[in-house]
């Protein structure tokens, strides 16, 4: 059987633009019965990467919804399928190039048969087709401070405590975790915070990912607020995007997965003493927590953040924050603000805020 254009547009209407599973399993049936169509649906799926780029999507984006929203398979496909069109691509500045490095490194899984092969294809597409339109983000001026890969396996070790069931498991990711950021301090990457300022403002998106999204962006915004910065949280596709200068969205980035790797290492604890006590509300323990955790913190950040400055530097940090309120405003001019909720358990939110008192939060050096 030879592949027809009829053939493989059959196959993509019936799959990519009907919601059903039976449209699914149609389009799916249809490739797998013909092996020439797969250049074809490589090639479609060029063709959606490429929207998705000019839509404003990074490939973090994209890594960190496939893998909310599908599967560990559907992932490694996309990583396959962004590393092979990379090459033809133009250059997009250094943090796209990291986030390239940093994708998943599995081969892709194009073992078993050719309908579920198809099946997970057709899957990603339909994800990729649906795709909104984002910001476009422009990177800040300024050299780089900071290793990223350091911080991608900081947050893998984070996911995966968060995952697990087990305290003594996550325990000793979170132990590791901190290990890691001993190694690459937030201070080491302070040391050059008096340097020139660069041209303009940049921008950079965070992932701030289930579970408890909501409480780790109120964290996110305390840190940016008191590095110099603004966020602006996306809660449907589980990231922040962070407006600054390269130095501040350096620090940011550091020191909110600092908090976080504190936070988690304090409620680990925490828990453990209120289930020898015999409580079981966990989910609501730890909501409560992390809120409170929050919280306490952005006071502390906002406290530290007022500390004098000598009369030559005002004007420095006034024009630099009328730049990124300006360049933020530009990037989202309407924004809505949103009440945090599932706050309701009063031991939870005791002991997120003695573990926000407890945490460092030494955001930047102090200023001459």
């Amino acid at each position: 059987m030879s592949s027809t254009p009829s053939t493989v547009e059959s196959a993509f209407r019936a799959a990519l633009y009907d919601d059903t599973d039976t449209a699914l399993d149609t389009g799916a049936s249809l490739l797998a019965a013909d092996p020439t169509a797969d250049a074809e649906l490589d090639r479609r799926g060029e063709e959606f990467l490429a929207a998705a780029w000019r839509r404003g999507w990074q490939p973090a984006d994209l890594v960190r919804l496939v893998r909310r929203d599908l599967e560990d398979t559907h992932v490694r496909l996309l990583a396959a399928l962004i590393r092979a069109q990379a090459p033809h691509d133009r250059a997009r500045g250094r943090r796209w190039s990291a986030q390239l490095e940093e994708l998943p490194t599995e081969p892709s899984p194009r073992t078993g048969d050719r309908f579920s092969h198809a099946t997970a294809v057709l899957e990603l597409y339909r994800l990729l087709l649906r795709l909104p339109t984002l910001e476009p983000l422009q990177e800040a001026s300024g050299r780089p401070r900071s290793d990223s890969r350091v911080l991608t396996r900081i947050r893998a070790l984070l996911a995966k405590a968060e995952a697990t069931g087990f305290p003594e498991e996550a325990e000793a990711l979170t132990a590791k975790a901190q290990e890691l950021m001993a190694r690459h301090s937030v201070d080491e990457a302070l040391l050059d915070a008096a340097a020139p300022a660069p041209d303009a403002p940049g921008a950079r998106r965070i992932g701030v990912e289930p579970p408890y999204e909501q409480a780790k962006a109120v964290l996110l915004d305390a840190v940016a607020g008191a590095n110099h910065c603004r966020a602006v949280w996306n809660e449907p596709f589980c990231f922040s995007t962070v407006v600054g200068f390269e130095g501040d969205l350096e620090v940011v980035e550091l020191l909110y997965t600092s908090l976080l790797v504190q936070a988690r290492t304090a409620m680990t604890k925490a828990e453990a003493a209120q289930r020898a006590g015999g409580r079981r509300r966990t989910k609501s323990f730890r909501q409560s927590f992390l809120a409170a955790y929050a919280h306490r913190v952005g006071t502390r950040l906002t406290a530290a953040a007022a500390t004098p400055v000598t009369a030559d530097l005002l004007p420095v940090l006034a024009s630099r924050e009328v730049a990124v309120t300006a360049a933020t405003d530009r990037l989202f001019p309407r924004t809505t603000t949103t009440r945090l909720r599932g706050v309701t358990d009063e031991a939870g939110w005791t002991e997120g805020a003695e573990a926000a008192d407890r945490a460092q939060v030494h955001s930047r050096p102090h200023l001459p």
